[in-house]
């Protein structure tokens, strides 16, 4: 079995570009007549699946907090990158060098302010400049057609994403432009209107349920900007929500068995309300530590 071994290699670059031509090559060979039966099997739609699960297993693992997972999960994820690459150059398509000189070429393009003579003073700045110079990027590759719509910066967002990556996709590129809130107010009254014109057609009681469906599709759409305005990701912030009910209902289960008793609400908040005391209780600790190491 072949190992790594980047002992003896004190300077970084050289440590890494021996550690990325390894892998290139031991990917090469489990592709190989000779190598593995289960790699030579796969294509470009069999490992679309694991390139959606391994993504969400590096996102599981930043939340952990767990250096040595994170950078374990990262591995997995670089992988289905070189596996996907190695497929192409096999068609001859293209190989990892034009993945690294593509991304490369771009990060330049999109970086005047760094590498050319444009000037940002701050992150809203290069935002607006990244959306501006990616529509002239994707006029420049369009297909002349009349009958074609012009482009748009929406146009990057793919429809395959799931439905809260999508929104916060579109927001986000729409705010980068400009097209956003003045401030968090305008987005609580929008959800303040939406709410109510989903009671409204819930209490007509006459509303086909595709009204419905699309009220509720636009008090989500709502929440999803209202999180992405106040700086966070309304994927991440509802699987940490799922994972605090998931916690929760656990833990209620197990006293309602010790106990004898039946599901119940009360049981429910006894359990919210120990949860949040011992949250409150840990974030004590941690500000007395962080006083501590002040002082």
């Amino acid at each position: 079995m072949p190992r790594l071994d980047l002992r003896g290699d004190t300077r970084a670059r050289k440590r890494i570009g021996k550690a990325f031509e390894s892998l290139i090559a031991l990917q090469a060979r489990l592709r190989a007549p000779n190598g593995c039966p289960w790699d030579r099997e796969q294509t470009h739609d069999s490992l679309r699946t694991y390139l959606v699960e391994e993504t969400y297993e590096v996102l599981d693992a930043l939340d952990s907090g767990d250096a040595r997972k994170f950078a374990d999960e990262l591995g997995d994820l670089l992988l289905q990158i070189v596996f996907h690459a190695e497929l192409a150059a096999e068609a001859e398509k293209f190989d990892i060098a034009d993945v690294i000189e593509q991304i490369y070429t771009k990060m330049v393009r999109r970086h005047p302010h760094v590498f050319g003579k444009v000037r940002a003073e701050t992150s809203a700045d290069v935002l607006k400049k990244w959306e501006q110079l990616k529509a002239e990027e994707r006029a420049k590759n369009k297909v002349s057609d009349a009958k074609a719509p012009d482009a748009s910066i929406l146009d990057a967002v793919p429809r395959s994403l799931p439905g809260l990556l999508e929104a916060h996709q579109l927001t986000r590129r729409a705010a980068n432009v400009g097209f956003d809130w003045q401030d968090v107010k305008g987005i609580f009254d929008k959800l303040a209107e939406e709410t109510a014109e989903l009671k409204e057609s819930l209490a007509s009681g006459d509303g086909r349920a595709e009204e419905i469906e699309e009220e509720v599709g636009d008090l989500l759409f709502v929440g999803v900007n209202l999180a992405r305005f106040l700086g966070f990701d309304a994927e991440i912030a509802l699987k940490k929500a799922n994972r605090k009910f998931a916690q929760r209902f656990r833990e209620m289960e197990r006293i309602a068995a010790s106990r004898g008793l039946s599901l119940s609400d009360a049981l429910w908040n006894e359990v919210k309300n120990a949860n949040r005391k011992d949250t409150a209780r840990k974030r004590r600790a941690v500000s007395a530590t962080e006083l501590r190491s002040v002082l």
